[in-house]
């Protein structure tokens, strides 16, 4: 598995309106997406992500098409600054259910 972490810094006041554009894009499932997150930490500023795909390839697939770079300008509209991405393969993974 591969993936992305990333912190997204949002306008105050903006959070509302990201979420609910996060959750529309949502219905859209990138090719290979796995699963992804977004936590509003209790004591940071940024909120942290986390992409899981089923490959590299499938991660910079979907990173490089123009539904990914649409979503994205949409996405900043609402966030102070660009993300900061940190990308690499998972290595270990439990679910529990």
């Amino acid at each position: 598995m591969y993936g992305s972490i990333f912190n997204f810094t949002i306008k105050p006041g903006h959070e509302d309106s990201l979420l609910k554009l996060l959750n529309l894009q949502g219905a859209d499932k990138p090719d290979g997406m796995i699963s992804w997150f977004l936590m509003n930490p209790d004591d940071k500023k940024e909120w942290i992500g986390v992409a899981v795909f089923e490959s590299k390839e499938a991660y910079v697939k979907n990173a490089n098409s123009p539904e990914q770079h649409q979503s994205f300008l949409q996405i900043m509209e609402h966030l102070e600054k660009e993300p900061t991405w940190t990308d690499g393969t998972y290595v270990i993974s439990e679910i529990y259910s």
